[in-house]
């Protein structure tokens, strides 16, 4: 598979997809979140797909405390990340939703019990609805556990220096600053996919 490049962005891309794309970037990572200023809309996951980008999605907790990673949280945020791929954008069978875990969930097994959680969540879809993939967002260790564990499908390699883990299908790369409209510029961070492992990304209609 041919490696890809894309950004990430906790804020709306609509007016800048056409700009971003015109820079060699093939895809965007956006939110899922109950945040509606940082959450992917539908409109702008229409924008991004015209402008020929794909598009990739991460559910980011605001408050990562080692508290918050329990399995009940993991089934409130699995459920909710859902419903907005389903609901809202219409997000196709088969691609992923990416669930970011801090080093700290790593201890006393905070991180399975949230993926844990995750899963539960996603299994109770009806077997007409869409289908999504579980995706993990966090260190080589933890994507490395969660797979181990049958808890994620996809890995998001959140650390560029760790070369160890090699079984990723996104890998986070040092932040850019992208000149867009008007002599605005927008700061990024930058992933890339891997050439051995599908991402999960997708368009909309």
């Amino acid at each position: 598979m041919t490696v890809l490049t894309g950004v990430k962005a906790p804020f709306e891309l609509t007016q800048y997809a056409i700009a971003i794309k015109q820079q060699g970037i093939d895809f965007v990572i956006r939110h899922y979140s109950h945040q509606a200023g940082k959450s992917l809309s539908l409109a702008e996951a229409r924008a991004l797909t015209d402008a020929g980008l794909q598009i990739g999605v991460l559910w980011e907790a605001a408050d990562g405390h080692l508290g918050y990673y329990n399995r009940a949280q993991g089934c409130a945020d699995g459920a909710a990340a859902y419903l907005m791929a389903q609901s809202v954008i219409a997000q196709p069978s088969g691609s992923v939703i990416y669930f970011a875990v801090p080093e700290v969930a790593g201890v006393e097994g905070a991180a399975s019990r949230y993926f844990e959680g995750i899963n539960q969540a996603f299994r109770a879809a009806a077997p007409d609805e869409r289908q999504y993939q579980v995706g993990v967002y966090g260190s080589g260790a933890c994507c490395d556990r969660m797979v181990a564990r049958g808890l994620a499908t996809a890995c998001w390699l959140a650390d560029a220096e760790d070369g160890d883990y090699q079984d990723y299908s996104l890998r986070q790369q040092a932040g850019a600053v992208l000149p867009v409209d008007d002599g605005q510029r927008i700061s990024v961070g930058v992933a890339r996919t891997s050439a051995a492992r599908p991402a999960g990304l997708f368009r909309v209609l």
